[in-house]
């Protein structure tokens, strides 16, 4: 227990026998229950964590076939769920979240001042210490096509798995639904944008040590940038039009139609001065450029009004939670 709630935490693991008895070993007393979810790994993984003696602790869920760590997680989501555990963690299998900081994601929730919290690595050269470059170039990326699709424009470091969550909040996602593989975490923050959950940043440093990311981040970022867009476009229409009509989404689609055949229009005087001999570009260059811009205005009218829509909505469940 923890100021009167149960805590419990969520640990994917694949293939990471070489750090998950470090990892269950440093988890605090005061949590009530660890779901260790062994992703189908073909090491000795099982074997390590079916050999701890966790005093009842430690839930051992295993999948049959490697489903990705955003399964995992949903699977461990749903046994606490099941379990009736007030406020539900997430902690790497690989011993990199770092356990003295747990209390600094679970305090908000307790308290009543957020609903889902998570470590901030990127608001502090400090707290980088120990990133790969590459790892904080596309973690930084991420940060901002994030802010965009999720609709969370003050959150930084979406990429940070360190995390909690609480069962009200909980209960109202479809786990069923979460993206099963990496970027299960951008979409999990667009679905809580939609229900109106309130999230917090944690500020906590990064931890390096011996575990090596299964991440390609070339790869990763491609598919996820894809990932934010599908998303981005699910979070209006769902927000914005199927549950609640607001006229930020014409913005939204009228910018991104200007923007999108201005820089068609511009592409193709381009190549018509190119390719036709005495072919005039100025004007239809400056038409192009003009409708482009046009766009993006209504673009970032739209993100304005975005913002406004998030922050009236935060105030509003902080005031209904103190009451």
């Amino acid at each position: 227990m923890y100021s009167q709630h149960s805590i419990g935490v969520v640990i994917p693991a694949y293939n990471e026998e070489g750090l998950i008895e470090d990892t269950l070993t440093s988890i605090p007393s005061y949590v009530d229950k660890v779901y260790v979810v062994d992703d189908a790994s073909t090491d000795g993984t099982a074997q390590k964590i079916l050999s701890m003696n966790g005093a009842g602790r430690f839930v051992y869920l295993h999948h049959e076939e490697n489903r990705g760590v955003g399964a995992a997680i949903a699977t461990g989501y749903k046994k606490a769920l099941q379990d009736g555990v007030d406020v539900v963690a997430v902690m790497a299998g690989d011993n990199q979240m770092d356990p003295r900081y747990l209390p600094h994601l679970l305090d908000p929730i307790v308290w009543k001042k957020a609903d889902y919290t998570k470590g901030n690595r990127l608001v502090h050269t400090t707290l980088r210490k120990g990133m790969p470059a590459w790892r904080a170039f596309g973690n930084s990326l991420l940060t901002y096509l994030t802010k965009m699709s999720c609709g969370y424009y003050d959150m930084i470091d979406p990429q940070n798995g360190y995390t909690a969550i609480s069962r009200q909040t909980l209960s109202r996602l479809d786990l069923d639904d979460i993206y099963p593989r990496y970027g299960y975490l951008n979409d999990m923050l667009a679905k809580m944008n939609v229900l109106g959950a309130n999230i917090m940043d944690v500020i906590i440093p990064a931890r390096y040590g011996k575990e090596k990311s299964k991440i390609r981040y070339g790869f990763y970022i491609m598919k996820v940038s894809w990932l934010l867009l599908k998303t981005f476009i699910w979070r209006l229409w769902m927000k914005y039009f199927v549950l609640n009509f607001h006229p930020l989404i014409i913005f939204y689609i009228t910018g991104f139609f200007l923007a999108l055949t201005g820089m068609i229009s511009m592409v193709y005087a381009v190549w018509q001065k190119l390719v036709v001999p005495g072919s005039e570009f100025f004007i239809h260059g400056i038409l192009s450029l003009m409708l482009f811009m046009i766009g993006m205005q209504f673009v970032l009218f739209g993100i304005l009004f975005d913002i406004q829509n998030r922050q009236q909505t935060s105030a509003y469940h902080i005031i209904q939670r103190m009451k």
